[in-house]
């Protein structure tokens, strides 16, 4: 969830389905192989395999549309639990809203199975970039040529998308956006210098911060990122600006309940598991809030529904 205050959240035995089970399951994700959300997926289906008694879990990557490509197959899936959607949170609660065809309302159209992971992104530059601050990078975009300086993210309507709009906008700058096909490229283009600054998810950006190919100037949640300890928050610069987001696993729907309850308790098995939770850490990530499915789902919602309110007041588009 994006929240900006200054503009106002053991498997079951299920006879029915046991022979799809020796089938390989397809977790879609709906972004390039090597960003964010890939990494956090492939991370997370070794172990869900495991909890699903060695099912074969395969990572399929479908990007396009800011991840709606890959979200509208699953939707059209075939509902046996056998294709699952790897999504983070913009796929199901923003991006439709900002479509013209093939606007589904993916928030009440997908099953939720459960949430994966909670984490906040973080604005990185190329070390050559002078501001080693962020106060000193927003100092040093006003002092620089209008339309000069730009942002990249993994498409129109993701929440790097918006973070980097609402960050721009409560600090009075003004910096043009790139939209690329996955937060890989768009934070690899930081590194070759073609692009100023990219608010990325946490799992790639640490690694090339680490090994300093680029620079941390801020991250966007309620308090600093363990993986990032001496960089600060927005928050801390810009009163008030919050940004975090989540991965979750749905299904298409109308696939039956045996089958989600089956899915829902591999994945929360998974999820809890201590190896499970040091990978997260490693990756800048955290655990999501412990609650069943039905509440998932219903969180779920309520976001879209917040959405489909504030895209419009953000004059946000696709055009």
């Amino acid at each position: 969830m994006i929240t900006r205050r200054l503009l106002g959240a053991s498997a079951l035995a299920v006879p029915a389905i046991a022979s799809a089970q020796a089938r390989a399951l397809t977790l879609v994700v709906p972004y390039a192989a090597g960003g964010g959300t890939d990494i956090a997926a492939r991370e997370f289906a070794g172990l869900f395999s495991q909890e699903l008694g060695g099912q074969s879990v395969i990572v399929e990557n479908r990007a396009g549309g800011a991840g709606h490509v890959g979200a509208l197959a699953v939707h059209r899936a075939r509902p046996d639990g056998q294709t699952l959607l790897f999504a983070v949170s913009t796929n199901v609660v923003i991006n439709p809203h900002l479509q013209r065809g093939d606007r589904v309302d993916l928030a009440n159209s997908l099953e939720a199975v459960a949430q994966t992971s909670a984490y906040q992104y973080v604005l990185v530059v190329h070390p050559s970039n002078p501001a080693r601050t962020l106060q000193e990078y927003v100092d040093w975009v006003k002092r620089q040529p209008r339309g000069s300086v730009t942002f990249s993210s993994s498409g129109v309507g993701g929440n790097n998308h918006l973070a980097g709009v609402l960050f721009a906008e409560a600090a009075g700058i003004e910096m043009e956006h790139v939209p690329y096909r996955g937060t890989a490229p768009a934070l690899m283009d930081v590194v070759a210098r073609n692009i100023t600054l990219n608010v990325s998810s946490p799992p790639p950006a640490i690694t090339l911060v680490r090994e300093g190919r680029l620079r941390a100037l801020a991250v966007t949640g309620n308090s600093r990122m363990a993986a990032l300890p001496d960089v600060p928050t927005l928050r801390e610069i810009i009163p008030n600006l919050v940004i975090e987001g989540w991965h979750g696993i749905f299904a298409p729907g109308g696939t039956p309940a045996p089958a989600l309850d089956r899915l829902e308790q591999a994945a929360r098995r998974a999820i809890a598991s201590p190896s499970y939770v040091q990978r997260l850490a490693n990756e800048g990530l955290e655990p999501p809030p412990e609650r069943p499915r039905a509440a998932f789902a219903a969180a779920v919602k309520e976001e879209s529904a917040y959405w489909a309110r504030k895209v419009p007041e953000l004059g946000i588009s696709l055009d």
